[in-house]
């Protein structure tokens, strides 16, 4: 497998769906829920968030930064931790580094971008795989 560091030859203008939005509406009717729920979700958000690609590759972005399906996984999170049933997401006193605390960063550009001169690579490593597992165990749980 081979990976690649690549870097920007200019500024990139790059829609980000990880900010958090401050809003005057309820969690039913927040855009900052609704995206923080559409990255949650399973395969049937694909086409919503393709519509928001679109958006924005029209809109002259050169591409997303977009929250890791994984972060929850990777920064030990639970989804939709409220207290009283506010969004802690929403009413935490540092609201936004709470969130940005459990939101992984990923990013997708748009078209070609080594092609189109928008990146360049720095280097190619190669990594070599030798082995790949699981490991798992079950035990009692103590009160």
């Amino acid at each position: 497998m081979y990976v690649a560091t690549l870097q920007a030859t200019r500024d990139l203008r790059l829609l980000d769906l990880t900010s958090v939005l401050k809003e005057r509406v309820t969690e039913f009717e927040s855009l900052d829920m609704a995206i923080h729920m559409l990255f949650l979700a399973k395969s049937h958000s694909y086409d919503i968030s393709r519509d928001i690609a679109i958006a924005a590759r029209n809109a002259s972005f050169d591409g997303v930064i977009y929250p890791s399906y994984f972060s929850l996984l990777r920064t030990g999170g639970r989804p939709f931790e409220t207290v009283y049933g506010l969004s802690l997401r929403r009413f935490h006193p540092q609201a936004e580094e709470y969130a940005k605390a459990y939101t992984i960063p990923n990013f997708a550009l748009f078209g070609r971008p080594i092609e189109q001169s928008r990146v360049g690579v720095k280097c190619i490593d190669r990594i070599v795989l030798t082995q790949i597992g699981y490991l798992g165990h079950f035990g009692p749980v103590a009160y």
